[in-house]
């Protein structure tokens, strides 16, 4: 029903009708809604979509929804399309659902409405088997509906977590998203935040201080780079608005539409064939002098490209999205340049979660490998390492995607087993000369293994030298663990990439449909 007095008779007066009721429901904000919206450095919903979009794609569902009431007071502020903007419309060409919550109607609140709107868009989603994106600008709960939009939450979680696996999930975070409402992105695949003007948290600054006398701002609480860098809740931040939508449709060109297709393969403009010789010299002679793993990525992978994934958040290990010959894969390595590139906590999770990722939606994986092991202390130890660094291993075991690895330097210790080896069921592995597989250092080993012998010469130092240079030459190379199968090949660096390539292109027809199972055990 409409509040007109006089109902339409006539096909133009219906016409009229659906126009002037459009238009409303197009400009349900206020001009002074809006205009404090962009003095923040923020776009409007509908102007989110159709920067996000392909132009003129958007098709807009559930317009003309408006919340339900009996209160006559209410009835005055009842918006066409209550606070989200929903649909579905094309990147690049392919299909995606979005749904924009509208923070200039209500606050962008979310009540049975609303949640209705975004729940019925997500299965969507799921049936027709594209990506689903979220972008979220909301106050929270509407209070007004009570227990009713803590359970619309519920409603929306259940969406996710169905979807999860099967559809790609992107969440972009556009303003402010608080108490139950994180834990939707928070189930979601990828998470972006904009610099400033977003921010996650459970409780608020003023309730923290009310409850333990701390005093923190939003930006400190909940921004884009305390997420990126010390929670790990967000994979990216962006300098604004327009970064941060760019940046969405450049990580869709990565991902399947869902998890029963291949990733979309682009003609290569780069030879496969390549051989860089800068590769023969990127590992430096000094096996404790650090370089930079991206490095390495940029003179393999398709025209240096690499989308990297949690570019702030445990350094020590790197993650991301690039192609090798068209084929997009994800890719893994160790970060020599940080902390030498041990795993600990964050980086054993952030990379398993990266892994996973790429499993569900059948994106080949790449490891590359210069670890030295587990980062020992009792913080790592008290806090979890041997279950969370476990979430590593299992990731990759668990894959059954293409997985290929190539050594480059260190691999000592339970990390060699770990960062996908052989034994954890990769497809391909090489090393370069310059690899060490081993279990620890050549001066940890013999400093354990030769204590007494040291101890008792006259010369311990020189006696040591002399044991760690034999220890270097039987295991400080890759061909003890070639001799065993560990590693199938061992290769000059140079033909990193055509050998990748070749590998790749074999397993595409990769068939591993694993024991009967509901689901494993992970160990969260």
């Amino acid at each position: 029903m409409t509040s007109r007095e006089k109902a339409p008779e006539t096909y133009e007066e219906k016409l009229d009708l659906l126009t002037s009721l459009r238009d409303e429901a197009i400009h349900s904000a206020s001009a002074a809604a809006v205009e404090k919206q962009h003095a923040k450095g923020k776009f409007t919903a509908r102007e989110r979509i159709e920067k996000l979009l392909d132009p003129g794609s958007f098709v807009e569902t559930d317009t003309f929804v408006r919340h339900r009431t009996y209160d006559f007071d209410m009835q005055k502020n009842r918006p066409w399309g209550d606070a989200v903007v929903t649909g579905h419309g094309t990147i690049e060409g392919r299909r995606v659902c979005v749904f924009s919550q509208d923070f200039t109607v209500v606050g962008g609140s979310l009540g049975e409405v609303m949640s209705e709107k975004m729940c019925k868009v997500m299965d969507l989603a799921e049936k027709i088997g594209c990506p689903v994106v979220g972008i979220n600008d909301s106050g929270g709960a509407r209070i007004q509906e009570g227990v009713v939009s803590l359970g619309s939450y519920g409603d929306v979680f259940l969406r996710n977590v169905r979807c999860s696996g099967v559809v790609p999930q992107i969440s972009l975070i556009m303003g402010p998203c608080a108490g139950g409402a994180v834990y939707s992105p928070a189930i979601t695949d990828f998470i972006f935040m904009v610099k400033e003007t977003s921010h996650m948290f459970i409780t608020g600054p003023d309730v923290i201080k009310t409850v333990t006398g701390e005093d923190c701002t939003f930006e400190d609480l909940g921004g884009a780079m305390t997420h990126n860098t010390k929670s790990g809740v967000a994979q990216f931040a962006s300098e604004d608005e327009d970064a941060c939508l760019e940046d969405a449709r450049y990580l869709l060109s990565f991902l399947p539409q869902n998890n029963l297709e291949a990733a979309p393969r682009v003609q290569p403009t780069d030879d496969p064939l390549r051989m860089d010789l800068e590769l023969d010299s990127v590992v430096p002679d000094n096996p404790n002098k650090p370089y930079d793993m991206r490095h390495v990525v940029a003179h393999i992978v398709d025209d240096g490209e690499f989308f990297e994934v949690h570019e702030h958040f445990a350094k020590n290990i790197i993650c991301g999205y690039s192609r090798l010959n068209g084929i997009p894969v994800g890719i893994v390595g160790n970060q020599p340049s940080q902390m030498a590139g041990v795993l600990d906590i964050d980086s054993s999770e952030k990379a398993a979660r990266f892994v996973r990722t790429c499993d569900a939606f059948n994106i080949p994986i790449l490891t590359l490998v210069d670890v030295p092991g587990f980062l020992p202390g009792t913080t790592q130890e008290w806090q979890g390492i041997i279950r969370r660094g476990a979430k590593l291993l299992y990731a990759f075991a668990e894959a059954t995607v293409p997985k290929l690895t190539v050594i480059t330097r260190k691999a000592y210790g339970g990390a060699y087993v770990v960062m996908n080896s052989k034994h954890l069921a990769a497809d391909f592995s090489v090393a370069w000369p310059t690899a060490e597989v081993a279990v620890m250092g050549a001066e940890g080993a013999v400093n354990i293994i030769y204590r007494r012998d040291i101890a008792g010469s006259p010369t311990p130092d020189e006696r040591r030298q002399v044991l760690m240079d034999d220890y270097k030459a039987r295991f400080a190379n890759p061909y003890s663990a070639a001799e065993r199968g560990f590693v199938d090949d061992v290769i000059i660096p140079h033909e990193t990439r055509p050998r990748l390539i070749t590998e790749l292109e074999a397993l595409m027809t990769k068939r591993d449909p694993g024991p009967k199972r509901k689901h494993g055990n992970i160990p969260l």
